[in-house]
Parts: C-alpha cells; structure tokens; sequence
C-alpha cells in the first residue's frame, strides 16, 4: 500500500477521528518504527511500518464496513448526543444485521454517512472508510437523495413546477438563498387535507425538503428517505440493518467518478 498521512491511517483504524488523530500527533503520542511522529502531514504506509498509538497501542488494519441502516423517528443520527438521546449507533449495537455478514467479529468504529432530522426516518448510510463519505456529501458530487414526504394540504401544478425548478429557501434571520437545483417531485397520494410526494434532491442542505417544502407554502408532517445514490431502504423496517453487498459498494463508489443530473439518478435507482 502507498504512503498516506498519519492522521488518516489513525482514524481509519477505528480509534478515533481524524481531527482527534491530529492532535494525537501534535502531542507526541505517535511514533512510527520507533521514531516519535509530531508533524502534520508525516506520512507511512500501514502495511508496512509498525505505527502505534499512546493509550492504543500498535494499529492493525480494521476492514472497510458499509452499513443500511433504516433510522426511525426520534432516533440521533450522530454517533453521540450530549442529551443522552438514542442514536443510530445505538440502535446498530442493540440489534443484529439482517442478511449476510460482511465480516465476523465486532463492528469497528463507523460514522453516519450525513444526518436525517431527529424527527425523520429512513435510509442512512454508515462506514468506516472517511474517503468514500467524504466523496458522496461534496457538493460536486450531486449523489441523489429520494424522499417520501407527506405535506399539509394539496399542492397544486404550479407549486409541484416550482419544486421542480429550484426555490430560494429562507434562513432563520429572514435572508433567502441562491435557489436549490432542479429537482425530480411526484405525487403518490392524495387525501382530503394532506398529500404524500417523493422528491429527489442532489444537495444536502440543511432541512432542505423541508424548506423546500415551506417555500411554496406547505409544512412536512412526515419525512422518510428511501434511497441515497441508489440503495434502496426497501426491505428494511424501522430499526433494522444490513451489510451492502460489493455491488451497492461499488455503486456508491461511481457516484464520485461522474456529474450525474436527476435522470442519471433516476436510472440508476431503476437499474438497481
């Protein structure tokens, strides 16, 4: 394996993050071969030297770990809560993985791949490999998100068309953003006083479908998210977890060789 910097290698081995590798290695709790490391941007190569860690002791290569997890409701899609609320890796650790195993053994350390509001629920990713999250959260990279979306109201064409376009979504001090990117919006179901949407979006603003939402004059009352870059939520209930399979891996992986635009997304979601 090539050289990589220290800090990756760290964090990559499940101890810690790699903000807190860093510091780490500013402290002088790093050595490699022997030699105390305490420079940003030193580099090893984890198949070939003896790195370890104060506290850890030497690194061993943990496996890359790729997680579905059906969040539900309630559920913090953070890997800790200073309130003491439940998160997603709570929930994983209580549970088993439904289907095949990926690996034996513990789960190293991963982290959710992006957030799901405290009040939604559906598909989020979970890993281990910091290069791979990072490529599917960039901007750039427009990895498609579908949602369901049950609305207050009925939206009529010209709101749907909107939604479709683009809308400027307002901050909390009253300022409006650049609009959103074009966007894939259908409804599924319609009742006397709410109406259910999938929506597929190619950013990861803040709140975004809610917001969106709001902007044409209709509140979010239950918001579920059904595919991220073309794994499917589908069979998973409320608070099961699953392996991907090598193919879905790979799936996630083109995600950062291309641009794609909301068709692109919705074929590869059809394909899978």
């Amino acid at each position: 394996m090539a050289e990589e910097r220290l800090q990756k290698i760290i964090a990559a081995a499940g101890i810690t993050s790699r903000r807190n590798a860093e510091q780490y290695i500013l402290d002088g709790r790093v050595s490699v071969n022997g030699t105390v490391v305490n420079e940003l941007g030193s580099k090893a190569d984890p198949d070939r030297d003896e790195i370890r860690v104060e506290g850890f002791g030497k690194l061993s290569a943990q496996p890359k770990v790729y997680i579905a997890l059906h969040k539900p409701v309630l559920v913090m899609s953070t890997v800790k809560d200073p309130e003491g609320r439940q998160t997603v890796l709570d929930v994983i650790e209580s549970t088993r993985a439904q289907g095949h195993r990926q690996f034996e053994g513990a789960l190293p350390r991963i982290f959710p791949v992006g957030r799901l509001d405290f009040n939604a629920e559906g598909l989020i990713l979970l890993s281990n490999d910091g290069d791979l999250m990072h490529r599917l959260l960039h901007p750039r990279q427009h990895v498609p998100k579908t949602y369901a979306v049950k609305v207050r109201g009925r939206p009529d064409a010209k709101s749907l068309e909107r939604l479709r376009n683009g809308v400027r979504l307002q901050n909390e001090d009253g300022s409006l953003t650049p609009k959103t990117l074009p966007s894939e919006v259908q409804i599924t179901k319609q009742g006397p006083s709410n109406t259910w949407l999938e929506m597929t979006i190619l950013e990861g603003r803040n709140h975004q479908v809610k917001r969106m939402c709001a902007a044409v004059g209709h509140t979010v009352s239950r918001l579920i998210r059904t595919d991220f870059g073309g794994i499917s939520l589908d069979p998973l209930p409320p608070g099961a977890w699953r392996f991907l399979s090598a193919a879905e891996i790979a799936q996630l992986e083109g995600w950062s060789q291309q641009k794609v635009n909301v068709s692109k997304g919705r074929d590869k979601r059809n394909r899978h």
